[in-house]
Formats: structure tokens, sequence, C-alpha cells
């Protein structure tokens, strides 16, 4: 779909909806948060909500009954709610409870937008279930003459309207950054590049939250090879390339290490560039069958949690 589609698309949505979010989220996110005792990280998730729950668990963020219990606890999602699996509104509903919770206790969650859910913003259906549709058959839907949802099956245009730019739930997407720091250690769903350091990881964050809010233009960080959402150098077997780019990223920021997902590890989760890059991404979603795995940074220590081996 073109920018044109998309623009009709909205005003229809905000017509229909009246900006109906889930969350009425902040203007300006910061994009950078104070250190913590206790850093726990996890990757994509890809609409299962049972791994989502066993990864959390083993966080120690939520307990049985899906309520927050990690206290002062910082916990990142790297991004990749969406697609794959049929549990992406729980999913979202989930996170978006979470962000209040841990904050009202004195800790934080923080999910990233990844490169699946800037996709479904984009209108980009290819990896979206019969189940992903089914769950948002409800949106209100209401076509007013020859408009884009037209070109979209019946069964299709209620994720259509929800995750279009000022939708509600790509509205509730831009509640949460692409790429944060806490303390010295920076998180993202693909990788920091050096020209998106010297450009600015916040004002990154705020062009690609004005779009997904449908008060901005589509961005250039969510399309393409060597965008934040969308690079592999630092998740694909990096080698020397990966490390001296990695090491001149840190050094503009400020930071020790990057911690990334969007590649799956097969072996688990993985530490490269001497520790500069730590990948979290290991296939815990059904669709890829991995183990339960999320990243501990205690201090000075950074080390992998498996679930059954503690």
């Amino acid at each position: 779909m073109q920018s044109r589609p998309l623009l009709v698309i909205t005003l229809i949505f905000l017509a229909v909806a009246g900006c109906a979010t889930l969350a009425g989220g902040p203007g300006d996110l910061p994009t950078r948060f104070p250190d913590a005792p206790r850093i726990m990280a996890f990757g994509d998730v890809h609409g299962d909500l049972d791994a989502t729950r066993r990864a959390l668990r083993l966080a120690g963020a939520i307990d049985e009954r899906d309520r927050w219990v990690g206290g002062h606890l910082v916990v990142v999602q790297v991004g990749d709610q969406l697609d794959r699996g049929d549990d992406e509104r729980a999913i979202l509903r989930l996170f978006d409870r979470l962000v209040g919770e841990a904050a009202r206790a004195g800790g934080a969650f923080h999910p990233l937008i990844g490169n699946h859910e800037a996709m479904n913003a984009l209108l980009d259906l290819r990896y979206i279930t019969e189940g992903g549709f089914a769950d948002f058959a409800d949106v209100d839907v209401e076509l007013h003459g020859d408009s884009a949802l037209a070109e979209y099956p019946p069964e299709q245009r209620g994720r259509v309207l929800a995750f279009a730019p000022g939708g509600e739930y790509a509205r509730l997407l831009a509640n949460w950054n692409t790429i944060a720091m806490v303390g010295e250690t920076v998180f993202v769903h693909g990788g920091v590049l050096p020209h998106h350091a010297e450009y600015g990881i916040e004002k990154i964050n705020a062009e690609i939250r004005a779009w997904l809010r449908g008060e901005g233009e589509e961005p250039e960080w969510v399309r393409g090879p060597d965008t934040p959402i969308w690079t592999r150098l630092y998740s694909r077997g990096p080698g020397d390339e990966a490390c001296t780019t990695v090491a001149e990223v840190l050094h503009i920021l400020g930071a020790r290490r990057m911690i990334v997902g969007h590649t799956v590890q097969r072996q688990g989760i993985t530490s490269y560039c001497d520790g500069r890059i730590w990948a979290v991404d290991v296939g815990l979603a059904a669709y890829y069958g991995g183990p339960t795995e999320v990243l501990e940074i205690w201090g000075d220590e950074v080390r992998p949690l498996r679930e059954g081996t503690q």
C-alpha cells in the first residue's frame, strides 16, 4: 500500500472511532532511563501468549495471575509481538497493563517496536494468521463510498483499521519506543548503526511514534535492511565489521552493550564482540519451537537464564 491509501484509511478510522486508544500515551516518552540493579530482557514472542508468560515469569516479572510482582525490576522486550501466532491482541493488552503496573511498583516494563509491528502499520499482511485476522473482527468498520478499505476482504478490514497509522492499536504501539537505553545498555530490535546514533535515537523514536499516531509521514526508519528494526548485522553471525561498527555506536551513545532480537539464535541467547552484543531472540514462540530464555543484567554480570536450568 502506498501513502495515499494509508492516509484514507487513517482518516476513515479517525472519523469512525474518534481516535479511541487503549492507553493515552505520553507525547514525549523518554528514550534513556536510569540504570537499575537488575534488568531482564527477552526476545521476539510472535503472537504466543503462553511463551510470553513463561518468559515474564522466568524474569521474575509476573505471577500466575499475570500481575506484576517484579517490584523495582526493569524488563525490556525487544519487539516482534505480532504475526505468526493467534494471541497478538492478548499480548498487547498484557503489555499495556504491565507498563502501568511496573511503573506504580517502582520498576519498569519497556516493550519495543520491531519490524513486524511496523509491517502491520504498513499493512503488510503476509504473516498474519487466520486467528490474527479473526481477533480484530470486532473493530468497528464502516465503508464510506469508494475507500481504500474496499481493497481488502471483509474479514481483514478490522485488522487493517486497528493497525493503520492512527488506528487504535497503532496508537497503542506509539506508546512504546523503538530504541531504549537503560543505564549503559542499548535495547533495539535489529540494531543501531552509526548513522542512527549520529542522527539521534530520540528523534528516531519520536518520528516513528508520530507516524503510528497518524500525525506524521512514514519515517525512513521502518523499511530497508539498514534500519534499526531490520538490520541483521549484529544478529546473523556477526564478524569483524559488526564488532567494529558496534564499538563505534556504543562510543557515540555512551553505552557498554547492545541487546538485539530479530534473528533466531538456535544455540540460545548468544554474546558476540566480547560482550558488546547480546542476541536474545531464541525463537521462544510456538512458530519456532525454541526454549524459554531471558537475559539478566545484574551490575557488571550479564548471563542468560533458561527455563528448567536454574
